[in-house]
């Protein structure tokens, strides 16, 4: 369902109001149902499914047979069906493999995110606003009656039907807003949103899923799991996912290049994952080699008036 935004008038790259409400329709669902529902997912992504528990949620990656991410997805479990929370563009890339193969087991897999309304809460008094229309939240995942709540630290993801999501704007009193804004937060997290520009690209590590708890090493085998293994334990990862901000003078997308100085010229360097842009200033998730230094001189590529630095991530890489 889709409900009417604007655009953050303020600078949301840097700062943020107590309160902000934004309408997240560059995300889908799927809900996964059926005898053997979740034990198929298990054996399709790196995720343990078989572990999460009724207050969880957990980030994954669906994966070709070479180990190469399909999707990045947020995973939880509801009553008897699992869901997946992916990025619209590379949800029915997803869907279409996991249905080939859902033919030999007794699941059940559809795209629901027509029928429900997306909505992210974030800003200093989200935690009260949300307690206040919903009770106190304390857990990863809180159903309430049919509404389900994602807590991100303090921020949170709510998946409701569209009459809940109308009362839930009107109380906030805050317009209600496109996904910019809470792309913003998504990228400081250093989050690798996946979409379907980069599908089947990058494996999981490359993206630093493995930092987010993303990727189980203890769980049984799964689609493009010996990539992943191997990965870990006999190195050979070169790149990984960084937080880049700075100016550009064009519009930056998925399908952008980022360039590196060096020897007194730029080179490429590698590839925009997810970005937002205000004012003349960007912010952005890349992947590049994993030895880019933290004092690199960046830029978009053709844009020679653009500039861009590091942003150190909000999570250790040091076990890869």
């Amino acid at each position: 369902m889709t409900l009417a935004t604007t655009q953050p008038d303020w600078d949301f790259l840097h700062t943020f109001p107590d309160l902000f409400v934004a309408n997240l329709t560059h995300l889908g669902l799927i809900e996964i149902t059926g005898e053997q529902g979740k034990t198929f997912i298990h054996g399709q992504v790196t995720t343990d499914i078989t572990s999460l528990t009724d207050q969880q949620w957990r980030w994954g990656a669906h994966c070709d047979a070479k180990g190469k991410m399909i999707s990045s997805f947020r995973t939880f479990s509801c009553n008897d069906s699992l869901f997946t929370l992916h990025t619209a563009s590379a949800l029915p890339l997803s869907l279409a493999q996991w249905q080939k193969y859902a033919v030999f087991s007794k699941a059940e897999l559809t795209d629901i995110s027509a029928s429900k309304c997306i909505i992210g809460i974030a800003g200093n008094t989200a935690s009260q606003f949300v307690e206040q229309e919903f009770g106190v939240i304390n857990d990863e995942l809180t159903v309430v009656d049919n509404s389900i709540i994602l807590k991100d630290n303090d921020r949170f993801i709510l998946i409701l039907n569209e009459d809940i999501a109308s009362k839930v704007i009107a109380a906030s009193k805050q317009p209600l807003l496109n996904a910019s804004a809470w792309q913003a937060l998504e990228i400081k997290a250093g989050y690798a949103n996946i979409d379907a520009n980069h599908s089947a690209e990058f494996v999981p590590q490359m993206c630093n899923v493995q930092a987010v708890n993303g990727i189980s090493f203890e769980k049984g085998c799964y689609m493009g799991q010996e990539t992943i293994a191997r990965m870990k334990y006999r190195g050979g990862n070169k790149r990984a996912l960084y937080i880049l901000s700075g100016t550009a003078s064009d519009t930056v997308n998925s399908e952008t290049q980022i360039e590196v100085q060096m020897d007194g010229d730029y080179r490429r360097a590698g590839k925009v994952i997810e970005s937002v842009q205000y004012n003349g200033q960007v912010l952005l998730t890349a992947i590049l080699a994993n030895d880019t230094d933290n004092d690199a001189v960046l830029r978009i590529s053709d844009d020679s008036h653009s500039l861009l630095s590091v942003v150190p991530l909000p999570y250790s890489l040091d076990d890869e």
